[in-house]
């Protein structure tokens, strides 16, 4: 089993053990990004693929040419051929997967938000540790060039302190009646609304940018849409450094948004798309215009990184407690639902 192999003796080269993955969950994201960043990276092979649907399990297995095909999720995580996992599937389904999948000897690659509260999050580091298996989560945005960017920036001293961030981001999202995203809508399967389904990867930004939380706070609400989950949420940070943020999502802004401005005590960086890499950087000596765009698949840095340390036996860089401590913020966020 791969996951007793000492991936740190192994020699470069052809005889470095390649990671043979199963898929859970062959969604449109799965499509675009997942299964062509498993297969495009070095030593890494989609050799199974598990969807419930068996018609769209067979598409998607067609399309990228794997042979094993599991209706039953089980079955995949329980194949000896198979040595790590991504799981791809609806949020409130992330710790059950995990957590077999990590008694199964898998590593794990879950999906953000890692699962619908800290309860879970702690059962499913728990599980992987038990077994000794790595756990990764896909915040993807950690590898974003302009984030490494805005972080060397933010060392260097050169805008002197981080004062103050805001981050808008809002897309449009009404799916019709048994869209496959429909289940987003759905508190008890996806843990809340726009908040939680991308404003969690801002979170993880915001931590990654400027470390732990002292005060949360947030409002949350329905303006368009009657629906179980809120269709905008804002969200009021303060820092352990006493710097302060803002973070805004919607469903229902008619303008698409995917801003990130900071604001520091000699100077301020504004990233008017976060997912192209443009920022523009004004400072005492001036303004400049630096280009940091992302790979051309997202997925495939994380994915990159994660097959790396299987390989090396190190852990993954965005691992299951960054998983956790975004979910803890969401968490304290929720209590402040009206």
């Amino acid at each position: 089993m791969l996951a007793s192999v000492p991936f740190n003796k192994a020699p470069p080269g052809p005889r470095t053990p390649r990671i043979r993955w199963g898929l859970i969950g062959c969604g449109d994201i799965a499509r675009k990004r997942v299964a062509p960043a498993l297969n495009n990276t070095a030593n890494s092979k989609l050799v199974a693929v598990s969807r419930a649907n068996s018609q769209l399990l067979d598409s998607f297995a067609d399309e990228f040419s794997v042979e094993k095909r599991y209706p039953d999720w089980r079955d995949l995580v329980q194949n000896p051929e198979i040595d790590a996992v991504y799981v791809a599937s609806p949020n409130y389904l992330h710790a059950d997967q995990t957590i077999a999948a990590a008694n199964a000897g898998k590593h794990i690659l879950c999906e953000k938000p890692m699962a619908l509260d800290v309860a879970q999050c702690d059962q499913m580091i728990a599980a992987c540790n038990r077994k000794r298996v790595k756990l990764g989560i896909a915040y993807y945005r950690h590898f974003y060039p302009v984030i490494r960017r805005i972080k060397e920036i933010i060392v260097s001293g050169e805008l002197g302190d981080p004062v103050f961030t805001q981050i808008n981001a809002f897309e449009w999202f009404n799916p019709r009646a048994g869209h496959p995203r429909e289940w987003l809508l759905k508190p008890e399967l996806s843990g809340g609304g726009p908040m939680v389904d991308f404003g969690c990867h801002r979170v993880e930004v915001l931590l990654d940018l400027f470390g732990p939380m002292s005060k949360v706070k947030s409002t949350m609400g329905n303006v368009v849409f009657e629906r179980e989950v809120e269709d905008v949420a804002t969200a009021q940070f303060q820092f352990e450094t006493g710097a302060c943020a803002t973070l805004s999502v919607s469903h229902a802004a008619f303008e698409p948004q995917d801003t990130l401005s900071l604001f520091f005590s000699r100077g301020s960086i504004h990233v008017p798309g976060l997912s192209k890499g443009t920022m523009r950087v004004i400072g005492e000596q001036g303004e400049r215009v630096e280009e940091h765009p992302p790979a051309q698949n997202i997925h495939q840095p994380l994915i990159e990184d994660f097959v790396s340390a299987l390989i090396e036996d190190r852990s993954p860089v965005v691992g299951g407690e960054i998983g956790k401590g975004v979910a803890e913020i969401l968490e304290r966020m929720a209590l402040h639902k009206k």
